[in-house]
């Protein structure tokens, strides 16, 4: 199993728009980075990532879970770009701001911090555990 964070902007699409969304998930569409759909393309079914409220909460709200695999993103009329579908798995206990990120050691390498424009990025298991230590989450 891969780790992931996906970043989104919650006036546009919030962690509550997809818990919302159920069992049926929704596709993490829109992406229109290179590097950022290779990271979806990566994706296996089950993977699990971080839900990122960015621009002006900047914090982990919640968890995912990948459900469909990479496949053609249909607001992208060229066709080159793709989507992965998630559905909510749960709200962190405690968000996870930015600046708390920022100020441990032990992230400073963390892919939301050295890339941090990248709408999805991996997150190493070691990333995962803390992350989850610092919301208070359990899995």
């Amino acid at each position: 199993m891969a780790y992931w964070l996906f970043k989104s902007e919650p006036n546009t699409w919030s962690f509550d728009d997809q818990l919302a969304k159920g069992d049926e998930g929704e596709g993490w569409d829109g992406v229109r980075n290179y590097q950022a759909g290779n990271n979806m393309k990566a994706m296996e079914i089950g993977d699990l990532g971080f839900f990122y409220h960015s621009v002006i909460e900047k914090r982990i709200v919640g968890i995912v879970r990948v459900t469909k695999k990479w496949h053609l993103d249909p607001t992208d009329a060229t066709g080159r770009f793709g989507m992965v579908t998630v559905v909510a798995v749960k709200e962190v206990v405690k968000p996870v701001t930015l600046a708390e990120i920022k100020n441990e050691p032990l992230l400073e390498n963390f892919a939301l911090v050295r890339q941090s424009r990248l709408s999805v990025v991996p997150v190493s298991q070691d990333e995962w555990g803390m992350l989850l230590n610092m919301s208070n989450t359990t899995m």
